[in-house]
């Protein structure tokens, strides 16, 4: 029994592979219009989450003071979450879609659409929330 190329590598008779196909099914259809946006919303605050996620201490304080023009006041954990979350959706279009910081500290959660989406958020920021340094 002959098995041709199409059957051992998985190609379409274009040579195109099912994935690459126009018309190959999407793993995940959205349910609502607002799922539409998750893709931008979350690629947007992981960019402003890249800016400071492998600082040091020092550093990471002075990216935050920087972009939310004030220092800290309170220094309690609950401050320091609330301004790394300012920072990560600043300027950001939300479209809708909501964003908090895990109770763990360790992801920021966008949720209000069919799905939600946990952005990881690195040692250095759990850190800073948890200590303040």
């Amino acid at each position: 029994m002959r098995v041709g190329s199409r059957a051992l590598f998985g190609r379409q008779p274009s040579g195109m592979l099912p994935a690459q196909s126009p018309f190959a099914a999407m793993s995940l259809y959205p349910k609502t219009a607002i799922d539409l946006a998750l893709a931008p919303v979350a690629a947007h605050v992981d960019m402003n989450l890249a800016a400071f996620r492998d600082s040091s201490p020092d550093e990471l304080v002075f990216h935050l003071e920087l972009k939310l023009n004030c220092p800290e006041i309170q220094h309690t954990v609950e401050e320091r979450a609330a301004r790394v979350l300012e920072a990560s959706v600043r300027n950001v279009g939300l479209h809708g879609w909501h964003a908090a910081i895990s109770d763990d500290h360790c992801r920021l959660r966008l949720s209000g659409g069919s799905v939600s989406l946990d952005l990881g958020l690195s040692a250095a920021i759990m850190r800073y929330i948890e200590t303040g340094k």
